[in-house]
């Protein structure tokens, strides 16, 4: 049974590792007393350029029980290299999903320390995934279109020892949820 994040008999009364952890906590206890506050929905929206170019937008999101926008508007291109057809005007949407991944494990090991009392002195990644393009092309029925495999290397330097860091990674994994998507799939609804 994958653990539940509870607050501390006593919250921490600082910040540690850039998360308030007391914000942290006080979160945690408000979704678990009122439920209906952890329904969220994110948006975002995207246009074709020309080619394989194409923009896309990160918009409001609805959660906690309100519509809340982010303090800035995101912008992202989306393109493939020139060996593959495009431009090489943005990264891959393949590569955004590997960025994702990488970016959500990370927050959560900087949460989950934080909340753990250890104080984390630098967190790195590195993320690879392995693509077979015969599936994409149409040319193999075979071969899947998505990744066949993808590796994530971390390393850790904080007040803990290696047992402990290790267990941060595998805390943040159980609670991440693009490595949920990622491993679990998700039913994906398309209207035209």
């Amino acid at each position: 049974m994958a653990e539940v994040m509870t607050a501390p008999a006593r919250p921490a009364k600082e910040p540690r590792n850039g998360v308030n952890t007391p914000v942290l906590f006080a979160t945690i206890n408000a979704v678990r007393d009122t439920p209906s506050l952890a329904k969220f929905t994110f948006r975002a929206s995207a246009k074709w350029i020309t080619g394989t170019y194409s923009e896309s937008q990160v918009e409001s999101f609805d959660g906690a029980g309100g519509v809340h926008t982010h303090k800035t508007q995101f912008s992202y291109t989306h393109d493939h290299p020139p060996v593959l057809v495009g431009e090489g005007r943005g990264p891959t949407p393949v590569e955004y999903l590997l960025h994702g991944l990488a970016g959500c494990i990370i927050a959560g090991i900087g949460n989950i320390a934080a909340a753990r009392g250890i104080t984390l002195r630098s967190v790195s990644s590195k993320v690879e995934g392995d693509l077979d393009l015969r599936g994409i092309l149409g040319i193999s029925n075979e071969v899947r279109n998505g990744y066949e495999r993808i590796r994530i290397t971390f390393d850790i330097d904080g007040d803990a020892p290696a047992e402990k860091l290790r267990e941060l990674v595998a805390r943040s994994m159980a609670r991440s949820a693009v490595f949920d998507v990622l491993t679990n799939g998700t039913k994906i609804d398309i209207a035209v």
